[in-house]
C-alpha cells in the first residue's frame, strides 16, 4: 500500500518503521525536516519535506502529531494530493469535534477520515503492540486494518466519527484515577516504613494489581519519572477530557482533581516527568517536600 505518514515523534516514527518493515511503501513528512530524513535513512522509507509531497498519490495517510490545530493544518494540506477514494487514519488525540470536522471535510471530497487514538505509549509503539479505538466508517477502517496490523495488538472499531477520540477520554479518565491511587499506595508504604518492594510483591497478585502497578510501582518508589507518557501530554488529553464533559454533563470530580495534581508537578518542573511523577507530589521519609 502506498502511504503517506505525518509526524515521526515518539509514537510516529515507530509506528511508520513498522509499515515499511510490513511491505508498505512509506513516505514520512515532520515538521522538523531533518527528522523525517533520518528516518527515512534509518528504516528505508522516502524522504517527503513536505505534507503535499508524503500526501501525493497515497491510498492510505496516517498522521500522529500534536493537537487540535495542528491535524486542521495537517488534512486540509494533505486532502487535495490523495489518492481517489483514500483514507486518513489519524492516531492523535484529539477533541471529538476535530475528528467530526475533519471527517466532514473530507467527505466533501471523497475521501474517508477514521478518528483512531492509540493506547500503549511509547513502548507499545516501539514494539507493534498498541490498542487502536476508531470512530467512522467501519468500511473505511477495514481498508485502512492490513496497515494498521503492522504496529497495534487490536483495534477497536467504536462507532461514528468522534467515537474514538470519545473512547481514548475513556482511557486517560480510568489512568489518572489509577495513577493517583498508586501514588497514594507509594507514599503510604515509605511513611508506614513499609519495604516497599515487599509491599508490592503482597499486593501485586490480588485486587490491586494493574498495568501502572506492575510498570510503575518500583520507579515510582525509586524517584525515577522517566519511562513513559510525560505529564504535558496528560494535561492536554486531560482538558480534552474536562472540555467534553462540561459539555455532555459528564460529573468528573476525580479527574479534574488528578489534573490540578499534575499542574503542581508541572510547577516542580516535572513537565517532561512520565505520568506516575504524581508520587513526586508525596514524598517518603526524607525526601525533599
Amino acid at each position: 500500500m502506498k502511504i503517506g505518514f505525518a509526524g515521526l515523534g515518539v509514537m510516529g516514527g515507530p509506528m511508520a518503521r513498522h509499515l515499511v518493515a510490513a511491505g508498505h511503501e512509506v513516505a514520512g513528512y515532520n515538521r522538523s525536516s531533518a527528522k523525517a530524513r533520518t528516518w527515512a535513512e534509518a528504516h528505508g522509507g522516502l524522504f517527503a519535506e513536505t505534507v503535499e509531497a508524503a500526501a501525493t498519490g497515497a491510498e492510505l495517510f496516517i498522521l500522529c502529531v500534536g493537537n487540535d490545530d495542528d491535524v486542521r493544518s495537517v488534512v486540509t494540506a494533505a486532502l487535495p494530493h490523495l489518492a481517489a477514494g483514500a483514507v486518513v487514519v489519524d492516531h492523535t488525540t484529539t477533541s471529538a469535534r476535530v475528528a467530526r470536522e475533519m471527517s466532514e471535510l473530507a467527505a466533501s471530497r471523497g475521501i474517508s477520515f477514521v478518528d483512531a487514538p492509540v493506547s500503549g505509549g511509547q513502548a507499545g509503539a516501539e514494539n507493534g503492540q498498541l490498542s487502536v479505538m476508531a470512530g467512522g466508517d467501519a468500511a473505511a477502517l477495514e481498508r485502512a486494518r492490513p496497515a494498521l496490523d503492522a504496529y497495534s495488538k487490536a483495534v477497536q472499531h467504536m462507532g461514528p466519527s468522534g467515537a474514538g477520540q470519545l473512547t481514548k477520554m475513556v482511557n486517560q479518565i480510568a489512568i489518572a484515577g489509577v495513577v493517583q491511587g498508586l501514588a497514594e499506595a507509594v507514599h503510604f508504604a515509605q511513611v508506614a516504613g513499609l519495604d516497599t518492594d515487599k509491599a508490592y510483591d503482597a499486593v501485586s497478585k490480588g485486587a490491586a494489581q494493574s498495568w501502572q502497578m506492575d510498570n510503575r510501582w518500583k520507579t515510582a518508589a525509586r524517584g525515577e519519572f522517566e519511562f513513559g507518557f510525560a505529564v504535558d501530554w496528560m494535561r492536554k488529553d486531560l482538558g480534552l477530557v474536562l472540555d467534553e464533559a462540561r459539555s455532555n454533563g459528564a460529573r468528573l470530580s476525580l479527574t479534574a482533581l488528578v489534573d490540578q495534581f499534575y499542574a503542581e508537578v508541572q510547577a516542580m518542573g516535572g513537565n517532561r516527568w512520565d505520568t506516575s511523577s504524581l508520587k513526586a507530589r508525596l514524598p517518603g521519609p526524607g525526601e525533599a517536600k
